[in-house]
């Protein structure tokens, strides 16, 4: 029977490693910037576990300092092999030091800050609008009354001149009788003093009824057939579509009154909202190409007119206009487009002019490089004269631009940033009390409380993790009793996941980025100090899953990129409120769809029962059941 047990237990084991190597092959792979350098070989790495003077620990408990390689008795993950110069005191504060083999396990890579312009590409949103330019009204310019409206509906084409309304008007036979008897007396007199005068009279009787709108040959008929009217027809002033129409037949109009809005639609204005952190790459003069969903001419193109001084307080946003032309009318106003701005290095050189006052090549890193939170952002440094030693760094970013972030301070030329493995070295560097992205300070981690773990026996530890296996074999409900602090932390991690559902589910990628920065921040605020070491240990196996998806949905490109990260985030958030239970005032509905990635299916959370699948969008918005309903635990 122990025999048994003991061969169970190995092949667990084993399968637990590989696990382990194909989840690290996986982290290894997921950066593909250029000049990325992988710090150790799978050699060097093996070459390690042959050196005698090594310790092993773990990565989140660096407390357990045990002799031989095997589990951490806390939370059961692999111990990793560490030198033991490396727990002297000849490190930095803000230096961690890692062995070949750790960072090959870690998968680490690093990529070297450049001097060089880099080019962005820019995807935006937009609606065609009317070009304000070509916007034309008719209006009475005396009152009267509309006897006939030639034009009686909407979406009219017109040319100019045509005829759109006829109105009445006692007025007009004043105006034109002055006319009339100004020429009879022109065409009588013979006298060169009063012939002047009658001129003069003649042609303030002329521009009278220009300024009333009528046109020269209009006027030269009223001279012509010698009577006057009181009636006018007022006379289309430009070409293009009656968009509206403000008055109806028999009404009475007073001097000024709007009877028509006309729209010339051979160009149109392509109207974009921009946030602050693409704004640096946008200005006058660039080209953008875009596209109308459905629409099957294919891509259309524009040129930035105009950037709006002035920040939309409500959408964080800024208005860009494109004039675009429109030959044949096929782009009509109130189309939803999707965008593309192309900013190359040589406005990447004109920005950085702007910025510094010269035209030299910024620093630059890969995306992937900075850990950012708030307002800070953290870079780890290969250490030039330290082997396998990492400095934690504060840098001041600029703008990003495509695949790079301007580095305005922090940094010189040819150092050697991590751009893969960055958080498991931060994740490090907070649990030993060590200055990190969210310690900026360092001191002793809050959240990891065991005790003198170098002094307990590890049989003492191993009987810690059979306890565990008891507890979630006999919790009734949820899996775990946790403190209604805790339950209330998760709550809030629950309702800004909504925002990202519901922003995955419009279609709308920038929105659903922006609620990524505030679902990390909640979720770090979840003391896992206020767990019991079972819940504790628990807790911590699903938190990796979760900052995995949190990471995916941070790094994604595209919104395929964050349905898949948030795929991931989805199943540890349920299968952590199922386990831990959350308490806030509204109810977690539990959805399903088959059909999501390929048929292999995905679930997802919604604060209401009204199917809004985030894995499809408006293409398949309603695709998906309710499985189980999620109620706040007390």
């Amino acid at each position: 029977m122990v025999d048994k047990q003991n061969k169970t237990k190995k092949a667990g084991k084993v399968v637990g490693i590989v696990v382990l190597m194909a989840f690290a092959f996986l982290l290894g792979t997921m950066v593909r910037s250029p000049d990325v350098i992988p710090v150790a070989s799978e050699e060097n790495g093996r070459e390690i576990l042959k050196d005698q003077d090594v310790i092993w620990t773990c990565s989140m408990h660096p407390q357990i300092l045990l002799p031989e390689p095997g589990d951490c008795p806390i939370c059961g993950m692999d111990l990793i092999p560490v030198k033991k110069e490396t727990s002297s005191k000849q490190e930095g504060l803000r230096e961690l030091t890692l062995s070949d083999h750790a960072i090959y396990l870690a998968r680490v890579q690093v990529a070297p800050v450049e001097r060089k312009f880099v080019k962005s590409e820019i995807r935006l949103a937009g609606k065609i609008d009317f070009d304000e330019t070509r916007l034309g009204s008719i209006t009475s310019r005396f009152p009267g009354r509309l006897d006939k409206l030639y034009v009686d509906f909407t979406g009219v084409q017109v040319r100019a001149g045509d005829p759109m309304v006829q109105i009445f008007s006692p007025e007009l036979l004043s105006a034109q009788k002055e006319l009339i008897e100004a020429q009879k007396i022109l065409e009588s007199t013979t006298l060169s003093g009063f012939r002047q005068t009658v001129l003069s009279t003649l042609d303030a009787a002329r521009e009278k009824l220009r300024l009333w709108g009528f046109t020269s040959s209009q006027i030269s008929e009223i001279i012509k057939r010698k009577s006057s009217s009181d009636h006018m027809t007022i006379l289309s002033p430009l070409s293009g579509v009656v968009v509206e129409k403000h008055a109806i037949e028999g009404m009475y109009v007073t001097t000024g009154m709007r009877i028509y809005t006309i729209a010339d639609l051979s160009r149109v204005w392509l109207m974009l909202d921009v946030y602050e952190e693409d704004l640096p790459w946008i200005s006058s003069g660039q080209e953008v190409v875009f596209i109308v969903p459905g629409c099957p001419y294919g891509q259309f193109k524009g040129t930035v007119a105009f950037v709006d001084p002035v920040l939309n307080p409500k959408t964080q946003t800024v208005r860009v206009r494109v004039d675009v032309p429109n030959p044949g009318g096929v782009l009509k106003p109130g189309m939803l487009v999707h965008a593309t701005v192309y900013a190359d290095e040589e406005v990447c050189k004109r920005y950085i002019r702007q910025m510094t006052g010269k035209a030299s090549e910024p620093l630059v890193i890969p995306v992937s490089a900075p850990l950012i939170t708030g307002k800070r952002a953290v870079v780890y440094v290969v250490s030039a004269h330290k082997p396998g030693v990492f400095e934690g760094r504060e840098i001041e970013l600029g703008p990003r631009a495509g695949q790079y972030y301007i580095v305005n301070a922090g940094l010189i030329e040819d150092e050697e940033v991590v751009v893969n493995g960055n958080f498991k070295i931060d994740s490090s560097a907070q649990i030993m009390g060590k200055p990190s992205m969210m310690s900026p300070e360092g001191g002793s981690a809050p959240a990891h409380h065991h005790g003198d773990a170098q002094a307990m026996t590890t049989q003492a530890l191993a009987a810690q993790t059979d306890t565990r296996d008891t507890h979630e074999n006999t919790a009734a409900g949820v899996a775990y009793q946790t403190p209604q602090a805790f339950r209330i932390q998760l709550g809030e991690v629950v309702k800004v996941y909504f925002s990202v559902q519901a922003a995955l589910a419009g279609d709308d990628f920038k929105a659903a980025k922006k609620s990524v920065e505030i679902l990390e921040q909640s979720l770090e605020k979840v003391d896992m100090s206020l767990l019991s070491h079972a819940a504790h240990v628990e807790w911590m196996s699903e938190l990796k899953k979760l900052n995995n998806g949190a990471s995916g949905l941070t790094g994604a490109q595209s919104i395929a990129d964050a349905r898949a990260a948030f795929d991931i985030f989805s199943q540890a958030l349920i299968n952590s409120i199922v386990k831990f239970g959350f308490a806030h005032d509204f109810i977690a509905y539990r959805f399903h769809c088959p059909m999501a990635f390929g048929n292999r299916g995905a679930d997802w959370l919604q604060d209401t029962q009204e199917i809004r699948n985030p894995y499809y969008g408006a293409s398949m918005l309603k695709c998906g059941d309710l499985v189980e309903t999620l109620k706040s635990s007390k």
